[in-house]
């Protein structure tokens, strides 16, 4: 497995992986385009990715303008290998080093990537208006629970 920063021309293969995860599915997959992708590796934040043999298998983006966590997907055919952990770890190295801001994201309640989320020392903060689960992690949460890893 090799991990990397995520490349504009890598958009096409990660967005694969987005589109064929069992949970969290895009309801309308128009509403990300390329230049929303382009935007988020290059502008707002930065991303990372997986790859075995050649092919992406899993990604992940962190935004800094908005504090958040964008994307994490694994493809399902490689679940439970550590690729989410080890691009999770990349992600909030990085983001951390940039910023002591907290950082955000959500996701849908009862799932895999929930149970993920709060195993990796992220704090349930609430719903969104959507329904997902509002998950937080500070910079302190984070230092203590990679220590633990």
């Amino acid at each position: 497995m090799l991990y990397r920063e995520a490349q504009v021309a890598d958009i096409p293969q990660y967005m694969a992986v987005r589109m064929a995860v069992r949970e969290n599915q895009l309801s309308n997959p128009d509403r990300v385009t390329e230049q929303d992708n382009i935007d988020y590796i290059t502008r707002r934040g930065k991303g990372w990715v997986c790859e075995v043999d050649g092919q992406i298998v899993g990604f992940a983006i962190a935004d800094l303008q908005d504090h958040s966590i964008w994307a994490l997907f694994v493809h399902p055919d490689y679940d439970r290998q550590g690729i989410g952990r080890q691009l999770q770890t990349l992600m909030l190295r990085w983001y951390f080093g940039q910023t002591q801001h907290s950082v955000w994201l959500s996701t849908s309640p009862g799932t895999r990537a929930e149970a993920f989320y709060q195993q990796s020392g992220w704090r349930e903060t609430g719903r969104t208006a959507s329904g997902e689960i509002r998950f937080e992690l500070t910079m302190e949460e984070w230092a203590k629970h990679s220590t633990q890893v």
